[in-house]
């Protein structure tokens, strides 16, 4: 299998339930129950297993030593909107003696209750929901960075906007809930609002705010280590927000520390203190959550301090450290203290083209040395003798016994062993003259305090059994709090109204949209489509007001969660929960904005392995929809998604306008055609012999789509079906290229690749590149683009926009959303997921359909592996893929009902369609009037494979036959019928052929589809009537108005208007081809079979509209030709100019008539087709005075204006002279502000 660049060798494993373990390169066999009716309760046993032997060579790149010596099986029982799924798991591969066996079967049972457990805890809930502190009254916010002891004065209260004199101090209130990151998981307490403080308040007994008075209390910087991220800073935030309030009665206030009455047990005159060195400076590979600090490349030894005054010397300092390397060969780092040897850390070599990008490495646990008062921790990288390596430190973390004595300094002070000690402890200090109070911060929310009377000795008592944090009050060492500068904020109530309507009345929410207030007003449009046409309850939630509420006002991503979380569980009823998130905004690497033009505008969950670009170093926004109380931190991901996310990447308004207009353009009634019938399957080809299984997978895919869902026309794209060409920069594949973007252009529902990615497109052949998804031009026809490739989409590395970002930001083209991925994934888990997501989106076996996000959903929960971290949904979550309704009915042929035997369509016979449309339950809507598309497909093509690279065997494969047939009817009260002509040119055996049948409704958003594949098409009509008269064609660029020689910008169409009395020939017959030719290169034809179209109720006139791209500036001819059924062939030209698209240039300006008496239009070619121009016309006699303006703006389909017209009078309404006269006209791009002019003339009568 491949991944990412990594070629791997592993057994390979049939069916959907085999994992392979990147990191630990071994594979699991997970299957899926599908039942609910276990609990984690039971236990599973394994029996009647039968087994085969394997050689050690056939285990290709596992590692022997992770394969166990039994199958080791297990139960795993996951939850998702309180269902539940079983999972068994266990290894396919024990050793066996000396060698190794393969389990072949099994049979299973388990033991334990098997009664259906209920996770959920939902009941109705309204009773728990309550108001924001932040509902009512004046709040005032500030910040600290670092934990401890502050000090507020009169004249900081002032400068927050906070007028002390005009409150009583003892209502003084400090809310606020420190700077730690809120916890990942679930199951971890942290408040849903803000907590009030309790603080102290010198001089407030007066009930007056004197100058002398001040405010202390306890505050908890973002200093703070983190087990769940193994890090000493806050990752999402530089500040810990507290908020001072007067609302309400009087404030909390510390109270006197109430001390245990019995004599101690344990004297204590020392202390466990901590002290880090952290930075964070770099993130190597631009992902996870691990960020390094100093480099060791150019300065390959660096000291670092640590100050512990009256260190207790007898007791050894614990050290932790942690540090990295990114090297090509082995390095490693000596580490020493005052010239005293600690430890060494060691690092393998990175592999050449190997997803790994640096190694970790620590001290052994439990590492000591001998300190002093002052530490000086040594680190020394040896490179090895290779000046490219790089050495990084991450973090210090240093553990060391200090006596228990004043410094001049506030200072916090702990006993580590207080928690497996049981008795009462009594702490002595020293030199404590200056110390006023000793603090209990254990809870920081409810301070506690001894005071001390100015004793240089005192002591207190605690009741020990767990461990309880202190701090030394020093008047002489208060910090001060810092401030914004803006630091009165709003007031807010999220948790009181997002579960209320308009009337203030309880309401679910299906959804919600998350985004920053810069965002919110395209946000609120999105949301009020939804409202109105997906009958959904929309909330659109600003971030700002998350992280105000739910984590004191700091970034987080918890918040975001708890946020969430807080709307789920207060649902009315389990079926009424949250469905939908909406992330709508970009995401980074990088929290903290040191990334230039950074994107991190909704935050995204990064995993904590941070060295590789493949699976386990993940992102994932699944983490938003992961409700149950076991789940949050994702370590090793295993389904249990509850609700539905999508992330529309949008980084400000104008980007965010288009993305949302492109949601509304794909319910736009200029998005229903028969596109929607159309689904296009790519598959890479085969560089290695890995890589077979791609093309026989998709094939397969392919073909049960075809069976389940028959009314798609399925198109496969196989690369390896097309002659591969060499050049310059590797093997391509042109024709492949041109038919996937044409594809494109015409349009289909779902665009589906399978095979090797990256950040800069598909296949190492480069059939897709980051320009391709930002050229092209498929507006109201945008797919569904699934990609599980590698990388294609990481559009979490804001310093390297991808592919597949590109694709998703075109404006007027590209893909309305995406099944992609951000990471490297392995080709046989990626083969699996597809397979069981085609599946889920398409709903094999009913009609009813999930949202596109949705199905992503489901398809992780019951896949889940280390694969599904990796793979996202861009998008709108509420989106449905737009399938049409069933059903279209072939009724009759030729009068003769399809019960009956029907004729076979012969070449050159004239057939009469009928048909209606019905419901799902085949009854005649006769109240449908609409518009039919129909597209006949000659029988179906047997292709094959050419092992273009010598790695694959031939494949062969079906693909639809040539279309004979594509025209245009009426629906009227439900049925329809429409006659053509067979071309002379279909394959004359006979056989099945294909109808293809696509309806929509008049005035209203709602289409059908149908098909029959019973018809039989070949043979040859001897009856014929003769046709030697050739089919008249009209010639045009863009529109009607065009004239041949005449201007166009640089992607210009193609209109070409076609009659025949028989109809036109699309049916690819050798040398009968619709078929374009540019400046005379009839070695690249443009065939254009496919973008023919029949008048409506008229089989004998038809119209295409082709698009040329990227020309160059300068005269173009194009030689048309096109065909009858009965291959008579008609010829055409057009001449045209095309004008770069940096210039704004006018042509052909006239008026019309000229001469004239009371009526003339002004007419112009340009080269700015679709934008906005602002005109202006000013007549002017001949010594240049102006006797009429006229201001318009305008937009044109074509090249060609006239809609400005004159009635020959002055700006004053009266009649002007007869005579010569002078006009200028004027015209500037509304988008580009390039502007043109041109002067002419024009007589009066």
């Amino acid at each position: 299998m491949n991944y990412g660049e990594q070629k791997l060798i592993i057994p390979y494993f049939s069916g959907n339930s085999f994992r392979f373990d990147t990191a630990k390169k071994s594979i699991t066999l997970m299957l899926n129950l599908n039942q609910s009716l276990f609990s984690s309760s039971n236990s599973i046993q394994i029996t009647n297993v039968f087994y085969e032997q394997i050689s050690a060579a056939d285990l290709g790149d596992l590692i022997q030593n992770n394969i166990p010596e039994k199958p080791n099986e297990s139960l795993k029982v996951v939850s998702s909107r309180g269902n539940q799924q079983s999972f068994l798991i266990l290894s396919p591969i024990i050793k066996d003696g000396n060698g190794f066996k393969k389990i072949k079967s099994f049979s299973y049972s388990s033991t334990g209750s098997t009664s259906k457990t209920n996770n959920s805890t939902l009941t109705q809930k309204n009773a728990i929901i309550s108001n924001s502190v932040l509902a009512s009254g004046d709040w005032y916010r500030f910040y600290v960075e670092k934990s401890g002891v502050y000090k507020i004065s009169r004249s900081f209260l002032q400068s927050l906007g906070f007028d002390p004199s005009k409150v009583d101090p003892r209502r003084i209130k400090i809310y606020g809930n420190g700077g730690r990151m809120l916890p990942l998981a679930n199951n971890i307490y942290y408040p849903e609002d803000l907590i009030e403080n309790a603080i102290q308040i010198s001089g407030e007994n007066d009930g007056v705010f004197n100058n002398e008075d001040f405010i202390l209390f306890y505050a908890e910087g973002v200093d703070n280590w983190n087990t769940e991220s193994q890090t000493n800073i806050n990752l999402y935030s530089t500040k810990s927000y507290y908020y001072i309030t007067s609302v309400g009665n009087e404030g909390k206030r510390i109270p006197n520390l109430i001390q245990p009455t019995g004599n101690a047990t344990l004297e204590l005159n020392t202390f466990d203190d901590y002290q880090s060195h952290e930075t964070d400076l770099t993130n190597i590979a631009h992902l996870g959550r691990q960020w390094l600090g100093e480099s060791f490349d150019i300065n390959q030894e660096q000291e670092f301090s640590f100050s512990f005054p009256n260190l207790e010397t007898s007791v050894p300092v614990k050290i932790e450290i942690n540090a990295a390397s990114a090297a090509y060969t082995p390095t490693s780092f000596t580490i020493s203290s005052n010239g005293q040897n600690i430890g060494n850390i060691s690092f393998n070599a990175l592999i050449t083209n190997s997803d790994t990008k640096y190694y970790n490495g620590k001290l052994p646990a439990n590492t000591t040395f001998t300190g002093t008062d002052n530490i000086k921790i040594k680190l020394n990288y040896n490179n090895n003798g290779v000046p490219g390596s790089r050495g990084y430190l991450d973090y210090i973390n240093l553990i060391a016994k200090r006596r228990l004595l004043g410094t001049g300094k506030q200072f916090k002070f702990q006993y580590d062993l207080a928690g497996s000690t049981i008795g009462i402890v009594n702490y002595t200090i020293g030199n404590a003259a200056a110390i006023s109070q000793i603090w209990d911060i254990t809870d920081i929310y409810n301070v506690s305090k001894i005071d001390n009377a100015g004793q240089s000795s005192f002591s207190f008592k605690a009741t020990l059994g767990e461990v309880r944090k202190y701090i030394a009050v020093d008047a002489a060492d208060y910090y001060t709090p810092l401030k914004e500068s803006q630091s009165k904020i709003a007031n807010q109530n999220l948790k009181g109204t997002l579960l209320k309507n308009n009337q203030n009345s309880f309401q679910d929410v299906d959804y919600v949209i998350i985004t920053p207030k810069s965002l919110s007003s395209q946000a609120e449009k999105l949301a009020t489509f939804h409202r109105t046409n997906s009958n959904l309850v929309v909330k659109v939630i600003a971030l700002e007001n998350i992280y105000q509420e739910f984590s004191s006002g700091k970034q987080d991503i918890s918040a975001i969660r708890n946020c969430i979380k807080y709307i789920y569980e207060n649902a009315s009823s389990p079926d009424k929960r949250l469905k939908y998130i909406n992330l709508f905004g970009d995401a980074s690497y990088d929290y903290k904005d040191r990334v230039t033009n950074n994107t991190n505008i909704v935050p995204i969950y990064h995993s904590l392995n941070s060295n590789t670009v493949g699976e386990s170093s993940f992102a994932s926004d699944d983490f938003f929809g992961l409700m149950d109380a076991d789940e949050g931190n994702i370590i090793s991901f295993f389904g249990g998604i509850d609700i539905a996310v999508g992330r529309m990447l949008v980084s400000d308004n104008a980007q965010a306008s288009e993305m949302v207009n492109k949601v509304l353009e794909y319910h736009d009634i200029k998005s229903y055609g028969n596109w929607r019938n159309n689904f296009v399957l790519i598959s890479d080809d085969s560089d290695q012999s890995s890589d077979a299984s791609l093309q026989s997978r998709q094939n397969a895919l392919a073909d049960v789509i075809a069976t389940e869902k028959p009314f798609f026309n399925i198109d496969k794209i196989f690369l390896d079906a097309y002659t591969q060409e060499a050049s310059a920069g590797g093997s391509r594949y042109p024709k492949a290229r041109t038919d996937i973007f044409d594809a494109f252009e015409k349009g289909a529902l779902v665009f589906n690749y399978l095979g090797h990615g990256g950040e800069d497109g598909l296949a190492s052949e480069r059939i897709w590149e980051k320009s391709d998804g930002q050229n092209l031009n498929n507006q109201y026809k945008y797919p569904l683009f699934i990609t599980i490739t590698c990388e294609f989409s990481r559009f979490d590395d804001p310093t390297r926009p991808t592919a597949g970002e590109y694709t998703f930001w075109n404006p007027k083209g590209g893909a309305i959303s995406m099944l992609t991925t951000i990471r490297s994934i392995g080709q046989f888990n990626a083969e699996n997921f597809n397979d069981s997501l085609s599946k889920n989106l398409l709903s094999y076996g009913s009609n009813q359909y999930n949202t596109i996000a949705e199905t992503l959903r489901i398809s992780k929960n019951e896949n889940p592996s280390s694969s599904s971290n990796v793979i996202f949904y861009l998008g709108d979550p509420a989106l449905m893929l737009a399938i049409p309704k069933p059903r279209i009915n072939l009724t009759k042929v030729n009068d003769i009902a399809i019960s009956q035997p029907i004729p076979d369509f012969k070449s050159l016979s004239k057939i009469k369609i009928s048909g209606e449309i019905t419901d799902e339950n085949n009854a005649l809507l006769s109240n449908y009037n609409g518009e039919l598309a129909t597209a006949i497909f000659d029988k179906m093509i047997t292709s094959s494979t050419l092992n273009n690279d010598g790695n694959s065997p031939v494949m062969q494969f079906k693909t639809l036959g040539e279309t004979i047939f594509r025209g245009n009817a009426s629906v009227t009260n439900g049925q329809f019928e429409f006659s053509f002509v067979v071309p002379r040119d279909i394959r004359i055996p006979v056989d099945n052929g294909r109808i293809s049948f696509y309806s929509k409704k008049n005035e209203a958003l709602e289409n059908q589809t149908g098909y029959n594949n019973v018809i039989k098409i070949g043979g040859i009509n001897e009856n014929a009537p003769q046709d030697n008269i050739s089919p008249k064609v009209k010639l045009y660029m863009n529109d009607e108005t065009f004239v041949s020689g005449g201007i166009t910008n640089e992607s210009p169409f193609l209109l070409a208007f076609l009659e025949d009395e028989n109809g036109i020939n699309t049916a690819s017959g050798i040398g009968h081809d619709i078929v374009a030719i540019l400046d005379g290169d009839v070695s690249n034809p443009y065939i254009l079979n496919d973008y023919y179209q029949t008048k409506l109720d008229d089989y004998t006139n038809g119209n295409l509209r082709f698009p040329f791209r990227n020309l160059a500036p300068g005269l173009h001819t194009i030689s048309f030709t096109a065909w009858d059924v009965y291959n008579n062939p008609v010829t055409s030209e057009i001449q045209f100019t095309v004008v770069g698209d940096d210039s704004l240039t006018l042509s052909h300006v006239l008026n019309y008539p000229n001469p004239f008496s009371t009526y003339t239009q002004f007419w112009f070619s340009h080269n700015r087709p679709y934008e906005p121009l602002d005109v202006q016309v000013q007549v002017m006699t001949i010594t240049g005075k102006v006797v009429w303006t006229k201001n318009q703006t305008i937009t044109t389909e074509g090249f060609l204006s006239r809609d400005i017209t004159w009635d020959g009078k002055d700006d004053f309404g009266d009649r002007i002279g007869k005579g010569v006269y002078i006009y200028k006209l004027t015209v500037k791009s509304n988008l580009t502000n390039k502007k043109a002019e041109k002067y002419e003339k024009l007589v009066i009568l």
